[in-house]
């Protein structure tokens, strides 16, 4: 069984910058020198048929007379150079004067004026053919195409030269300038790899290019949003060991008077109190879990969406059998708007739900009445009311609810505080918006969610 390949580590961001540039760089020159070449070779060829048109041009100025027709006349060398333009005269087929390096044979069969390219004794020539002063004297200069090509490399390595040498020059400038160009995010990596894991202090912009500073400025955001996460959590910790505190101690007092009772009904009042002390001591590390889990969730899942009349029918009868303990009721006001949805998937919309009907039936008396009722505003959004007939709140115990291990004192219930904290904490994650009241109808408190669907 092979082994997995391991990951490949990515090249330096350094490194990916030179090897771009210099490939561009490469890239350009290669298409720069293969235009130059096309360029000087067209210019110089046109530059040569030029000479050869020129040269023509003198030729058929010269008269003729003082040629001697009875012998082939040859033109002397007078340049080391003269060899690489020929020229012929031609009269009635007939070679009357040549250039010394001339070959003795047509150098083209073309009659009419112009270029043309030939081949002579294996040898590639370049022609200008024209008419002399009489209509039976043709004048033919040719040049070698070998000639022509050195003349072209010469020029092009007259400009490319100069460019060759100046590719290294470029190439160590292009390496400067990357490496002075990514310091500032090596600096930055080695100042976050020389941090210490507790130290959560903002790292510096002094210095930081403009498009470096996004970054340092991204970090210092998670650095500040860590830094209030770790306080919350100690504070969450601490606030939480001492409300388990106790009901752990109630229950030990409790399990104590049971082991010293002297009779049966003592020690069932004893286990009874116990029952219920773990009962509560449950329904808070439920919360705590609860509202952990929603502290530590960043992206919630803005795509699922509950029907929020048949969730709130299923807690209403979960919660129904703890109403009837205490001759309470639970009325589902219609009509429910079946259609409307509520944006939370269904397990935490049922979770807000239980909570604000839960708060609503633990701080209201005997006897007491909670309604729910779902309605859709005229503004596009849609409600979730939540009214008791209990003692209600002032504005200023309003004001602290969500606070977590708040209750409010004088109700004679158990509680930790903790169900208005997980409600408020669903409703910043997900756009909801959460008020308080007093209820029109029946006195106590009302609870309002509004949300646009």
């Amino acid at each position: 069984m092979s082994s997995a390949a391991a990951p490949r580590t990515p090249r330096s961001l350094q490194t990916r910058l030179l090897t771009t540039v210099l490939t561009l760089v490469l890239v350009a020159w290669g298409i720069a020198a293969a235009l130059a070449w096309h360029e000087t070779d067209e210019e110089v060829s046109d530059l040569l048929d030029a000479h050869l048109a020129q040269t023509a041009a003198l030729l058929r100025l010269q008269p003729l007379d003082e040629l001697d027709e009875s012998r082939l006349n040859e033109a002397p060398e007078l340049d080391k150079h003269q060899p690489r333009v020929v020229f012929q005269l031609w009269h009635e087929d007939q070679l009357l004067a040549r250039s010394a390096s001339a070959p003795q044979e047509p150098l083209t069969q073309r009659r009419k004026r112009g270029f043309a390219d030939s081949q002579v004794d294996g040898k590639a020539w370049r022609v200008f053919v024209t008419q002399g002063r009489e209509s039976d004297v043709r004048i033919v200069v040719g040049e070698l195409q070998s000639v022509r090509r050195e003349i072209v490399q010469a020029s092009l390595t007259s400009i490319l030269k100069p460019m060759a040498w100046a590719l290294p020059l470029l190439a160590l400038g292009i390496w400067w300038a990357v490496r002075g160009s990514v310091q500032p995010l090596g600096r930055l990596g080695h100042a976050v790899a020389a941090r210490q894991p507790q130290s959560l202090a903002p790292l510096s912009p002094e210095g930081v290019p403009p498009e470096v500073l996004p970054l340092v400025t991204a970090l210092n955001e998670l650095f500040e949003r860590m830094a209030r996460l770790l306080a919350t959590e100690q504070q969450f910790t601490a606030d939480a060991a001492h409300e388990l505190r106790t009901p752990i101690a109630g229950i030990r007092m409790q399990a104590q008077v049971a082991q010293g009772a002297t009779n049966t009904q003592e020690r069932a009042t004893a286990l009874q109190a116990t029952v219920q002390g773990c009962d509560r001591a449950t329904r808070l590390v439920e919360q705590l879990l609860q509202l952990a889990r929603l502290d530590a969730e960043a992206t919630p899942d803005s795509g699922s969406s509950a029907p929020l009349a048949d969730v709130a029918r299923q807690v209403a009868a979960d919660l129904q059998a703890t109403a009837e303990r205490r001759q309470q009721r639970i009325v589902l006001r219609e009509p429910m708007a079946p259609g409307v949805h509520i944006p939370l998937p269904e397990p935490l919309a049922r979770v807000l739900l239980r909570n604000l009907l839960d708060n609503a039936l633990r701080y209201s008396p005997e006897g007491a009445e909670v309604q729910l009722q779902i309605n859709e505003l005229g503004d596009g959004h849609a409600q979730l009311s939540v009214e008791d007939s209990g003692p209600g709140l002032t504005p200023e115990e309003q004001a602290r609810l969500g606070e977590r291990f708040f209750r409010v004192l004088g109700t004679g219930q158990s509680g930790s505080g903790l169900g208005w904290s997980i409600i408020q904490r669903i409703a910043r994650l997900h756009h909801l918006q959460v008020g308080t009241d007093t209820s029109p109808g029946l006195g106590g408190l009302r609870v309002t969610v509004r949300w646009k669907p």
